[in-house]
Parts: structure tokens; C-alpha cells; sequence
């Protein structure tokens, strides 16, 4: 795992985290919500490859079918 990952993910909670901040001052807080949950699944996505790939190894390691 290298540290870009780690800063990819960073920057997309503090954008997400900006952003919410901007609408429910605005009084939108329903485009907040879905600009928070957004950015949820978006990181979620991004971690999801490297869970996957992490479950892969462990059962390569342990030679389990």
C-alpha cells in the first residue's frame, strides 16, 4: 500500500466534509446528506479493492479453496 492511497482518501473526506459543511449552512441539508453518503460509498469503493485483494492473499497464504 503506498502513501497515494492514503492521500486520496484524505482529500475526498475533507472535500465531502467542506461541501456538507456549505449546504447545511445554505439550508440544504438534504443534498448534505447525500453529498456525505456520496462520499462514503466513494471511499468504500476505492478500499473495497484492496479488501478484496487482502482476502486473496490470505487465502493463497493458508492455501485455502
Amino acid at each position: 500500500m503506498n502513501v497515494d492511497l492514503i492521500f486520496k482518501i484524505a482529500s475526498i473526506g475533507i472535500l465531502t466534509a467542506v461541501l456538507h459543511m456549505v449546504l447545511d449552512k445554505a439550508g440544504k441539508e438534504e443534498f448534505a446528506f447525500i453529498t456525505t453518503l456520496l462520499g462514503v460509498v466513494l471511499v468504500l469503493g476505492i478500499v473495497l479493492k484492496y479488501i478484496s485483494q487482502l482476502f486473496s492473499d490470505i487465502k493463497t497464504l493458508f492455501q485455502l479453496y
